[in-house]
């Protein structure tokens, strides 16, 4: 059990700009053999798709403080994001499991107010089809 909430952790925590990285610590996990794989890929999912709800949080309520030394992302990263989500629009979604990109489209998300369900939808979409892409890469190199 301990082993899951520590995958959760560490998923959530990668979906924030918080350099993690949760494809890693599932390969490892599912390369022991030990947890079902199926459990190890919802575990890591919801982390990931709850993590990038916190950004969408963080861009819809908090956005007035981005001049702040603290605040979470770049004006850089969010100058690209938004501009990378006004091109291919809510579709960019699908691309949010992209390190660093990712985390600002989930935050620009929030900003420009996209509509929570299409916003969870796409998004576990793409997060989780990263996941299982991961575990058939690796079922077929062993």
């Amino acid at each position: 059990m301990i082993t899951y909430l520590f995958l959760f952790l560490i998923s959530f925590i990668a979906a924030t700009i918080f350099p993690l990285s949760s494809e890693l610590t599932l390969l490892g996990l599912l390369n022991t053999n030990n947890y079902n794989p199926l459990n190890l890929i919802l575990t890591a999912s919801f982390g990931n798709i709850l993590g990038s709800v916190f950004n969408w949080c963080l861009g819809m309520y908090l956005l007035r403080y981005i001049n702040k030394k603290w605040f979470p992302f770049s004006k850089h990263q969010i100058f690209y994001s938004s501009n990378f989500f006004i091109k291919f629009g809510s579709w960019s979604l699908l691309l949010a499991w992209l390190p660093i990109v990712g985390d600002a489209l989930t935050f620009v998300a929030g900003f420009l107010r996209v509509n929570f369900l299409l916003f969870l939808i796409l998004v576990s979409i793409g997060k989780t089809t990263r996941y299982l892409i991961l575990y058939f890469t690796l079922s077929g190199l062993t």
